[in-house]
């Protein structure tokens, strides 16, 4: 187990150096950050004056070897739009949005793991093709469509939630009213398809040889299907956990924007409409930071349900 999460930490750090080298290489591939701040009728001396100011003078190596070492120290830069710390507005940003995304993939665990017990125990019933058809609609909503909607329904109509802003702590009553719809709008969609996927992988299992073994040991139901069953059909959806977490983070800058939400799906949105680089950069690199360390959860994860994985 130590040696098997040693190597899997180790692998972390050819992975780091490529996600800060994609993340600097994008930012300089899409033009001249500077012309595109300032627009084309910049004089070319301010131009000089900026990108002498910024280090953009430099050649792209000596950028990016400058670059990388004042992000492992935590700096992560300066807003040329508004002249703070990057580093500063992202972490006064990065609360809300992991609020946001922490509960839709709670949201989406407690709901859709069971209902995807249920349909597999119960295949081709009523309730079986009820959770198929309803998956299948929301797995097919786009989130912007499934924000507005909700905000219109619940909103502006029977005016039960507010339908923008974020009304506080999230445990405080505003706080939680506020974050109701925007968590809806990003954990519906993947609930739908982690509801498919369950189902499929208990199909796989409920009929293998433990399986009946046990029910005819007399096992009681809810442990075999729990315990026997469950635990080996959980691979597949822990593995889809890890793959959507991107998403998740893609589309909490949709659902921040609809509801605006402050978070850093909103701050990324206001940096690009203002061609403000270094916080976009900064964006992009937390995202994909917390992405690579929630995904080294997965791997762990995968030790407590299969040990066999530990000694591969």
């Amino acid at each position: 187990m130590g040696a098997y999460l040693v190597r899997r930490l180790l692998m972390l750090v050819p992975t780091l150096i490529g996600v800060t080298a994609i993340v600097f290489s994008l930012m300089h591939v899409s033009g001249d950050p500077i012309r595109l701040l300032f627009g084309p009728n910049v004089s070319e001396e301010k131009v000089l004056e900026k990108r002498a100011e910024l280090g953009l003078d430099n050649p792209i190596p000596v950028q990016y070897w400058n670059w990388l070492t004042r992000v492992v120290q935590g700096d992560l830069g300066l807003s040329i739009h508004v002249q703070d710390r990057v580093a500063t507005l992202i972490l006064a940003r990065i609360g809300p949005t992991l609020e946001l995304t922490i509960l839709a993939l709670i949201l989406t665990v407690v709901i859709a793991i069971p209902i995807g017990i249920i349909s597999a125990m119960r295949p081709y019933t009523i309730v079986d093709n009820v959770s198929r058809f309803v998956a299948l609609f929301w797995v097919s909503m786009p989130y912007f469509w499934l924000g507005i909607m909700l905000m219109m329904v619940f909103g502006l109509r029977l005016r039960l939630l507010p339908i923008s802003g974020r009304g506080g702590p999230l445990w405080t009553f505003a706080g939680l009213r506020s974050a109701l719809l925007p968590v809806l709008t990003l954990g519906l969609p993947p609930i739908a398809l982690f509801t498919r996927l369950t189902r499929s992988a208990m199909l796989e299992v409920v009929n293998e040889e433990y399986i009946r073994t046990a029910r005819s040991k007399g096992v009681h139901e809810i442990i075999v299907v729990v315990r026997h069953g469950l635990r080996n059909a959980l691979i597949p959806v822990v593995t889809l956990l890890g793959l959507r977490l991107p998403w998740l983070f893609g589309g909490a800058v949709i659902t921040e924007t609809v509801f605006a939400w402050p978070g850093m799906g909103r701050l990324l949105v206001n940096a690009v409409m203002e061609r403000d680089y270094p916080v976009v950069q900064g964006i992009v690199l937390v995202i994909a930071l917390l992405t690579v360390l929630a995904n080294l959860v997965v791997d762990f994860a995968y030790t407590l349900i299969d040990p066999r994985i530990r000694y591969g």
